[in-house]
């Protein structure tokens, strides 16, 4: 007989080698003993067999394997808290996304948070133009636009910016382009907007010039005005002054002309069906000239840029952006003045004109020609500017 001796130095050999390789080697296929055997095991109270070595080294792989699947188990619900926290986060995330800030579908990325914005000033005057009028740049430049360093002075000491806006060909870098970047170099007047030019784009136009000047002055106001009117720079501030108290404000002559459901007119609205039946007219909004907004309108329009309906015209595009709001409409009819001898006789009658120009032309008739003598009869003193009180 074996003696007891060697039964307990080869058990504790088989529990050795169980030990070191159970968590890599599996047993073959077992055979009829070892199965009937098997079927025995119960962990924690298992019943004694005359192959005990076995019954050990059995034992301990079962651990093992109970012990992985613990593991297992462990990490599957370790995953799945990790999976429901994010799925908890995402949605936080998506409500803190801003409307219209696009670096954008037209390209403007628009900061509109006073702490992002820049200088802050008294208000931002785009003078809208486009690549075939240098003329008319040049007759604005000699008459009541300031030029050279009086455009950085007059906005370091009266907050009042000017600037040409325009946008970009429809073409990359082409002769169009090259000729505004020398025109700038030279004047340094310009504002570029990420825009393609075109006549029927006006309305896209507006939205990109107020969303970058926007992001790029914190203005109490706003202004549009197009290249073929005369404007009185320190009236306007005199005038804007006058409203500064209140929060949304739109400023300009008032107007509700028919809408033109003919397609053969110039000003032929094709969603004329949206406004009623055949002749109604439209809502009220400022004519297209020249108008100004207050900061929370501009602001508006950058951040709701992306849903902001475009008409046919512009100026009606920019009315129907502000209806259903609350906004002061104020109708100034000092904005909207004629020219010669019109001009001159509310001058005399101690009301200097805003803007001046001619409705039969939507501008000044031959303005190239006729911007000096408009602003001769017509402009304001030359002190009023610097003496305004903005």
């Amino acid at each position: 007989m074996v003696s007891l001796k060697w039964i307990v130095f080869l058990c504790v050999i088989s529990f050795g080698l169980g030990v070191l390789f159970s968590n890599r080697m599996w047993d073959g296929p077992q055979s009829e003993d070892q199965t009937l055997y098997t079927n025995k095991v119960h962990l924690g109270d298992f019943e004694a067999t005359s192959d005990d070595c076995v019954t050990n080294k059995k034992l301990i792989q079962d651990e093992q394997v109970i012990k992985e699947f613990s593991r297992a188990h462990e990490a599957i619900e370790s995953l799945d808290s990790s999976v429901a926290k994010l799925r908890m986060e995402l949605p936080s995330n998506k409500k803190s996304r801003k409307i219209g800030n696009f670096d954008n579908s037209t390209s403007n990325s628009t900061k509109t948070d006073n702490s992002e914005t820049g200088k802050k000033v008294f208000m931002v005057i785009g003078i809208n133009t486009a690549f075939s009028s240098r003329k008319r740049r040049d007759s604005v430049r000699e008459t009541w636009m300031p030029r050279g360093k009086n455009v950085l002075r007059l906005e370091q000491e009266k907050g009042i910016v000017v600037r040409f806006m325009i946008g970009h060909s429809a073409t990359s870098n082409s002769i169009l382009d090259r000729a505004i970047d020398s025109e700038d170099a030279h004047h340094n007047d310009f504002l570029r907007l990420e825009h393609v030019e075109g006549y029927h784009e006006l309305s896209a136009k507006t939205k990109s010039f107020f969303s970058t000047a926007v992001g790029k002055w914190d203005a109490e106001f706003y202004v549009k005005v197009d290249d073929d009117v005369h404007v009185n720079l320190g009236t306007l501030a005199a005038t804007l002054v006058r409203h500064r108290s209140k929060p949304r404000v739109y400023i300009g002559c008032m107007k509700s002309g028919p809408v033109l459901f003919q397609k053969s007119v110039k000003y032929h609205e094709p969603e004329y069906w949206k406004f009623g039946e055949e002749g109604n007219k439209y809502f009220r909004h400022a004519t297209g000239q020249i108008y100004a907004i207050s900061k929370d309108l501009a602001k508006y329009i950058s951040i709701n840029q992306p849903i902001l309906h475009k008409y046919a015209n512009e100026d009606v595009s920019l009315g129907s952006w502000f209806i259903g709001l609350e906004v002061d409409h104020i109708d100034d009819r000092t904005m909207c003045c004629g020219t010669p001898p019109e001009c001159e006789w509310t001058a005399q009658a101690g009301n200097v004109c805003v803007a001046s120009f001619d409705w039969s032309c939507s501008g000044i008739c031959k303005s190239v020609e006729r911007m000096k003598d408009v602003h001769a009869k017509c402009g304001e003193d030359a002190a009023t500017l610097w003496n305004a009180l903005v």
